[in-house]
C-alpha cells in the first residue's frame, strides 16, 4: 500500500522554522495499530492523518508514542494540505475530532484556527515543585496541561526542565509562559510523557496561555512566540467560548511511505 505524505512546518513562514508534522490523507481508516507505527517511524512531534466526508473531515492526531486528543499546529498543518496542495474550494474546513468540531480558514497567507477555550485555575505552586531549575510565580492547571508563570522571558529561555518528573505529573504535559520582551507573552511546552522533550510550537497550549494572559492583561488579544530552539509565532485572541490561533505554514517535504 502507498500513502501520500506532506511534511508541513507550522506557524512559521520559513522551512527549519515552527513546528514541523506529518500529514497523510487517507481513503479510510487504518487499524490503529498502524497509524501508530507509522506516527512512530515519523518519528516528528505529531502526524495527522485526515479522512474526507461528505459533511466534514475525520481528523486524528498521533506523537510517536499515543493518539492525542488536541493538536494545534498538525491542524493547522492539515488544513494547509487540505488548502494549498489538495485545492479546498471554499474558505473553511470543519474537521470532526476527538474534541469536537473544529474549524480551519484561510485568510491570504495565513490559517486561523477556532478552538474551544480551556478552563483554568490557580493551585498552590508548592503542589509540583523542582520541574525546573527556578521556582515559578504561580502555577496553573487547565484541562489536560499545568501552566507556570515566570518573572521574565529571560528566565523562561533559560529553564532546565527535570523531565523524569515532568513525566510523572498527572497531565499531558507542562506549558512555561512570561511577559514577552518583543510580544505579549513567550512560552516553552514540555511533555516528555508524550514521547517529546520540548516541543516546537503548541497550539493546542495557547488554549490555556490565551484564557490565562487575557485574565492578566485584561485584554483579548496577543502577539505570542513560543521560545523553543525552532521557534514559532501566532496570533491568539479570546472571543467568549473560542480561542482563535493564527498563523503560517510552508511545505518541506511531499511524498509517499510504502506500508
Amino acid at each position: 500500500m502507498k500513502l501520500k505524505i506532506y511534511q508541513i512546518d507550522a506557524f512559521t513562514q520559513q522551512v527549519f522554522g515552527g513546528n514541523p508534522a506529518a500529514v497523510i490523507p487517507l481513503d479510510n481508516w487504518l487499524d490503529d495499530l498502524v497509524l501508530q507505527q507509522i506516527a512512530t517511524e515519523n518519528n516528528l512531534s505529531e502526524t495527522a492523518f485526515f479522512v474526507m466526508k461528505k459533511e466534514f473531515i475525520e481528523l486524528r492526531w498521533f506523537t510517536p508514542v499515543a493518539e492525542v486528543n488536541l493538536c494545534g499546529h498538525a491542524t493547522l498543518a492539515a488544513g494547509f494540505v487540505i488548502f494549498e496542495e489538495l485545492k479546498w474550494s471554499t474558505e473553511v474546513i470543519s474537521f470532526s475530532t476527538k474534541s469536537g468540531l473544529l474549524h480551519v480558514r484561510k485568510r491570504k497567507n495565513t490559517f486561523e484556527l477556532n478552538f474551544p477555550v480551556d478552563a483554568i485555575e490557580e493551585i498552590d505552586k508548592k503542589t509540583y515543585n523542582n520541574l525546573f531549575n527556578q521556582e515559578p510565580t504561580e502555577v496553573w492547571h487547565g484541562k489536560e496541561d499545568l501552566l507556570f508563570l515566570f518573572k521574565s522571558e529571560k528566565e523562561v529561555r533559560s529553564l532546565k526542565p527535570n523531565l523524569h518528573k515532568i513525566s510523572q505529573v498527572p497531565y499531558r504535559g507542562v506549558i512555561a509562559t512570561s511577559i514577552g520582551e518583543n510580544v505579549d507573552f513567550v512560552s516553552r511546552f514540555f511533555t516528555p510523557q508524550l514521547g517529546i522533550n520540548e516541543d516546537a510550537v503548541t497550539g493546542s497550549a495557547h488554549t490555556t496561555l490565551t484564557p490565562f494572559w487575557s485574565k492578566k492583561l485584561n485584554k483579548n488579544n496577543f502577539n505570542a512566540k513560543q521560545i523553543s530552539k525552532r521557534g514559532g509565532d501566532l496570533i491568539c485572541w479570546l472571543n467568549k467560548n473560542k480561542v482563535h490561533i493564527s498563523g503560517h505554514a510552508i511545505c518541506y517535504l511531499k511524498g509517499e511511505i510504502v506500508i
